[in-house]
């Protein structure tokens, strides 16, 4: 794949047009935990003879709840929205999640001053995070499979509007109250909802709506849970992070600076905000050239080092360092599972983005939920991000066996076997005689890939554990694979030429591969 192809195809309007909806519906998403360091100070002022250390421990655990209910929020409304985006289609949906976004802000500005009154708030700020559903099947479905990787990195770097809110919010609060920016936030969401009506358009190729028990058979797939699982660390991780980390900036390096003390920690905020968001393209570019499991299992190791890092709590230069490095790769790790999603469920890519962001969603409440918890049991941060580093390698391990079952489920009565390691070196394929085999010698090791003919295929585990295998193995196209080949197609090893690249050849059959 190259930039030049890539802007041959699709259409930039709708792919800047998700961007930007998801860009202001995520800073919305986030503004709580971006102005957590005001409204506690509101709701939980400082008793007289209790020490700031022991204050913002006992209240830990509160801010945590607080700034995870919109992420909450999120993953329940997300569900909602992917349904509709099947149904309705991804612009329909986007500017209906614009409008009801102005909601929460207007009863943020005008009326919100209570803890339940801004649980509410935080709920119903939800339907701005579930812009996921929306915006990241507007810009997929313009595009091949070939480009998914890089689409859906440019679509989902929307999550940079975190920044906006982690480095704006808490300087707007010190100067016109945590109200009023709020009712500010009115202003760009307007604005998109014009930009969005003008440019944003449906491709033509929407799949057909279908009942809503036929999104059942999706919950039975065990791909679509393990996917869960995975982005529940990666977009939870990031997200989580980007809520509480205005907070825990603050509490840990700048106790005794109520006022300034919220800016700078906004300002550490916004670096690590920023080094997350705009990479995630970077991860799903990688991701095209080298398989979105490949690279998820390097970012889950590297995430898992960093937070051990971090769980010391060095001085805060360093601190900050290592958790713009963790966000890094959590937002490659973003654009790393929204590379494979649509190779595995293409036909369900608005309810499986529902489903799959929704977890994710729920990942980002619990991990500001676990640091408060673990603030106020422990009296330290540290533990929480130990917690969470060790999250991130049961992640990696997990899939790892993942891999590994599947492979040897493939040598039994089908034949499909992987020996030794997987490079993306020279392939040897010589054709195997009756059934359509291709054997295929790769770098380090020996991937035995089959060749399925239309209609001699039907343990659907073990076509799903091809798609599987197919996103690790391989990129999601060679350079000289045609546009028009379909994502869900068998695939063959062969022979590339002397400079030992690996040629996909993907055969376009009826029967197809569609699990």
């Amino acid at each position: 794949m190259n930039l030049r192809e890539f802007r041959k195809v699709g259409h930039w309007p709708s792919l800047f047009s998700a961007f930007l909806y998801f860009d202001i519906s995520f800073m919305i998403w986030v503004l709580v935990g971006a102005l957590a360091v005001s409204i506690s100070a509101d709701l939980w002022p400082k008793p007289d003879g209790v020490s700031i250390e022991t204050h913002l421990a006992s209240i830990a655990s509160k801010k945590g709840f607080l700034v995870a209910i919109p992420l909450l929020g999120g993953s329940i409304l997300r569900l909602v929205l992917g349904l509709m985006t099947d149904h309705i289609g991804a612009r329909r949906t986007g500017l209906i999640g614009l409008l009801l976004t102005a909601i929460p802000l207007l009863l943020g500005w005008l009326w919100a001053g209570t803890m339940g009154e801004l649980v509410l708030v935080g709920l119903l700020l939800g339907v701005a995070g579930a812009s996921f559903a929306a915006a990241l099947p507007l810009a997929s479905r313009w595009y091949p499979p070939e480009h998914q990787g890089l689409a859906m990195g440019i679509a989902g770097a929307g999550n940079s509007g975190t920044a906006l809110a982690t480095l704006f919010g808490p300087i707007l609060a010190k100067e016109l109250g945590w109200h009023a920016v709020f009712g500010l936030a009115l202003i760009p969401l307007t604005l998109t909802f014009v930009a969005f009506l003008i440019l944003a358009k449906d491709s033509p190729n929407q799949p057909a709506p279908k009942p809503l028990l036929a999104y059942g058979s999706v919950l039975a797939k065990k791909d679509a849970w393990w996917f869960c699982f995975f982005y529940s660390i990666t977009f939870g991780g990031f997200v989580g992070l980007a809520s509480f980390l205005n907070t825990f900036f603050k509490d840990q390096y700048f106790p005794n600076d109520p006022k300034s003390g919220a800016i700078y920690a906004g300002y550490f905020a916004t670096a690590c905000v920023i080094a997350g968001s705009f990479l995630r393209p970077v991860g799903g570019y990688l991701a095209d050239h080298f398989g979105g499991v490949r690279m998820l299992l390097v970012l889950y190791v590297g995430v898992g080092i960093l937070l051990c890092g971090v769980a010391s709590l060095p001085p805060v230069w360093f601190a900050a360092t290592l958790l713009a490095l963790t966000m890094g790769l959590l937002g490659m790790g973003n654009g790393a599972v929204f590379q494979v999603v649509p190779q595995r469920f293409p036909k369900e890519i608005g309810v499986l983005t529902g489903l799959v962001g929704a977890a994710g969603g729920i990942g980002g409440f619990f991990l500001p939920n676990l640091l408060g918890l673990l603030k106020k049991a422990t009296g330290s941060y540290g533990y929480g991000f130990a917690a969470f580093a060790a999250v991130a390698v049961v992640a990696d391990g997990q899939l790892r066996l993942r891999l590994r079952r599947l492979r040897r489920g493939g040598r039994g009565r089908r034949g499909n076997r992987a020996r030794g390691g997987v490079g993306l070196g020279e392939a040897n394929g010589r054709d195997a005689g009756a059934g359509g085999r291709t054997r295929a010698g790769a770098g380090a090791g020996v991937i035995q890939a089959r060749t399925w003919r239309a209609g001699s295929v039907s343990d659907r585990s073990e076509r799903a554990g091809l798609l599987w295998l197919r996103a690790f193995q391989v990129s999601a196209r060679s350079p000289r694979t045609s546009n028009a080949t379909a994502i869900n197609s068998p695939i063959s090893l062969h022979r590339g030429q002397s400079n030992g690249n690996i040629q996909r050849v993907l055969h376009k059959q009826d029967a197809g591969l569609q699990a």
